[in-house]
C-alpha cells in the first residue's frame, strides 16, 4: 500500500540546492545551524526588549501585591549572554549525557565538536534555567519575572533552530510515512518518504507557542502574574514534543513504548501545569522600572 500511494501522489525529494553550508569565506565555512542559533537568540532578545518597553502589558487594574522590577535593556543584554552560554554548554552536555553517553569514554574529544551537531533541547533548557537563576541572583530580580521574559521569546529561537538547523541539515527526521507531504531525506538510511517532523516542531514549538504566549500577555496581562508565561511555555513544549515524538524517528525507547524524547518531555507538562496553577492563584504585581523615581 505504501508503494502504491507513493507512486500515485509522489513524495517530496529534499531539494539538492539546500545545503547545510550557508556560505564560505576562504577556508571559513558558515553553517545554517550556527546562523539559526544567532537568529534565534537575538530574535528572542529583541522581542523581549520590545515587550519590556510596553507599559500596558505590565499594568493591571485592581489591587496588586507589590512592585516588581521590569527587566531593563541592560539586564536583558546580560541575560542574552548568559543564555547563549547556557544553551551551547547545556545543549551539548545534555546531548552527550542523554543520547550519546558512550562518547565520554570512546571519543571524549568529540564532546567539544559542537560544529558537527548534536545538541539536546532538554540540556539547553536546563542551561537556560541556570542562566535565569544566575541573572536572578546577580541582578536581584524576581526569579519568575526574568523566567517569563525569557519564555516569551524562546519560541522564536525554537522556530529558527528547528527550521534552519534541523530541517536544513536533514536531521531529526520523522518516521516512514505514506502522507503526500512526506520528504525523502538524503541523510536517511533508505529512500522512503518520512514525516518532516522538524517542520511539525517548528510550527508547534515555534509559531503556536509564540502566538499563545503573546495572546496571554496582551489580552490577559499574564506578565502581571510572574510565572504564568514560563509555566505555560514549559507545559506547551512538553505537550507538543510528546505529540511530535509519535511522528519523529525515535533513537531509543526507555519505558515501554515511551521514547527518550517522550520520557524527558512528559515531566515538563506536569511541572509547567503546576507552575501555571500556582502563579494564577497569586495576586498580580505592579511594575517598577529602573528609571522610575522613588515616591
Amino acid at each position: 500500500m505504501l508503494t502504491a500511494l507513493i507512486d500515485m501522489f509522489g513524495a517530496i525529494t529534499f531539494p539538492t540546492w539546500i545545503k547545510s553550508e550557508a556560505f564560505s569565506i576562504g577556508p571559513l565555512s558558515v553553517k545554517w545551524y550556527g546562523i539559526s542559533y544567532i537568529i534565534g537568540i537575538y530574535g528572542a532578545y529583541f522581542y523581549a526588549a520590545s515587550m519590556a518597553k510596553r507599559r500596558d502589558v505590565w499594568i493591571v487594574n485592581g489591587a496588586t501585591r507589590k512592585p516588581e522590577l521590569v527587566p531593563s535593556k541592560m539586564i536583558l543584554q546580560d541575560l542574552l549572554t548568559y543564555c547563549l552560554v547556557g544553551i551551547i554548554a547545556g545543549g551539548r552536555i545534555g546531548y552527550i549525557l542523554f543520547y550519546s553517553t558512550s562518547t565520554i569514554w570512546e571519543a571524549p574529544l568529540e564532546i567539544f565538536k559542537i560544529w558537527d551537531g548534536g545538541m539536546s533541547f532538554h540540556g539547553g533548557f536546563l542551561g537556560v534555567c541556570a542562566a535565569v537563576y544566575y541573572t536572578h541572583r546577580r541582578k536581584k530580580l524576581d526569579l519568575w519575572r526574568i523566567a517569563d521574559v525569557t519564555a516569551i521569546g524562546a519560541p522564536l529561537g525554537l522556530l529558527a533552530v528547528r527550521f534552519l538547523g534541523n530541517f536544513v541539515n536533514q536531521e531529526l527526521y520523522g518516521r516512514v510515512t505514506d502522507v503526500p507531504w512526506g520528504f525523502i531525506f538524503s541523510t536517511a538510511p533508505d529512500s522512503q518518504p518520512r514525516h518532516p517532523s522538524q517542520l511539525y516542531e517548528a510550527f508547534l514549538e515555534g509559531i503556536v507557542i509564540f502566538l499563545v504566549l503573546r495572546f496571554l500577555c496582551t489580552r490577559y496581562k499574564a506578565l502581571t502574574k510572574p510565572g504564568i508565561c514560563a509555566g505555560a511555555f514549559i507545559l506547551m513544549y512538553g505537550l507538543f514534543r510528546f505529540f511530535v515524538e509519535f511522528f519523529r524517528e525515535p533513537d531509543a525507547t526507555m519505558f515501554g513504548p515511551l521514547t527518550r524524547g517522550m520520557t524527558y518531555s512528559l515531566p515538563m507538562f506536569f511541572v509547567g501545569l503546576a507552575i501555571v496553577i500556582w502563579a494564577m492563584r497569586r495576586s498580580p504585581v505592579s511594575p517598577k522600572r529602573v528609571d522610575d523615581k522613588p515616591a
